[in-house]
């Protein structure tokens, strides 16, 4: 299959988490223009079964392929680690997932192989992380963490709050007492907390924002295979969800980290 340079890069998540690793391309990638999906009428993923993520991402996927971009990039967790080979098998264009973005940079990040993760407690649970990160450094030993309680802070707004700070340090202490050299970031709402979590872990560990790690995969393989947009007309950025529910404009552009485009809402049958 022929890939026009010029095609947008598809980016899709479970709700607006994904907006960080489309905020990071943006900075990484100016040129390219970019189509989000965020299914935020059917979020949180982590409850569902394992068959209704695989539907609902290979149901998203088709989506953008039929909006004919260059590359899909897999901006959830949790979608990841269920289904990304799922993507990968229909996919006639290349896949890239947060979580091979993650284990890739921690790889490359870590001077010891002590890597902390951090996640949901479905990422957590996967072990996805732990086997991506094996696979780039057999030797690594991995220390993960559940940290339910980031997702709904960093959505409410509390990024500097002291009751961020103490969960984050109540959260952190198991996995610091190991003496982790390297800590992913394995859930795209903890980049906006980045700067609280590195004041909770010190200057001494090294951080591993999977959002940028994402941009800087994703610019790699494009170069790799002749895929960076020539053009020097303006990006274009066109948002797609399932709903548009209170506060998404707020939250998104805080996501972001500038104004969200006009949202198209797409409609589904099955919710």
């Amino acid at each position: 299959m022929q890939i026009d340079p010029s095609q947008p890069i598809g980016v899709f998540d479970s709700g607006i988490g994904g907006l960080t690793v489309v905020r990071a391309l943006m900075e990484r990638l100016p040129f390219e223009h970019i189509v989000y999906f965020g299914d935020t009428a059917r979020v949180p993923y982590g409850v569902k079964s394992v068959e209704t993520i695989a539907h609902y991402t290979t149901q998203i996927a088709q989506f953008l392929l039929e909006k004919n971009v260059k590359t899909l990039i897999i901006a959830c967790n949790t979608m990841a680690a269920v289904a990304a080979q799922t993507v990968r098998d229909m996919s006639p264009v290349p896949v890239l997932d947060v979580i091979e973005a993650g284990a890739w940079a921690a790889a490359q990040a870590s001077p010891g192989g002590r890597i902390g993760v951090i996640g949901t407690p479905t990422t957590v649970n996967s072990n996805a992380y732990a086997r991506a990160i094996h696979a780039q450094q057999r030797e690594a030993r991995i220390y993960s963490q559940a940290c339910p309680l980031f997702v709904p802070l960093v959505e409410e707004g509390w990024l500097d709050h002291e009751v961020t700070r103490l969960t984050a340090e109540e959260y952190l202490r198991p996995v610091m007492a190991e003496h982790v050299d390297t800590l992913v970031l394995g859930c795209t709402h903890y980049p906006l907390i980045k700067p609280l979590l590195r004041q909770v872990v010190g200057e001494d560990v090294r951080l591993v924002d999977s959002a940028e790690a994402m941009a800087n995969l994703t610019a790699a393989l494009l170069a790799e295979r002749s895929l960076l947009n020539p053009g020097s007309t303006p990006s274009r950025y066109e948002y797609y969800v399932t709903d548009v529910p209170v506060k998404f404009q707020t939250i998104g552009e805080r996501f972001l980290g500038r104004s969200l485009n006009p949202v198209h809402v797409v409609k589904w049958q099955d919710k």
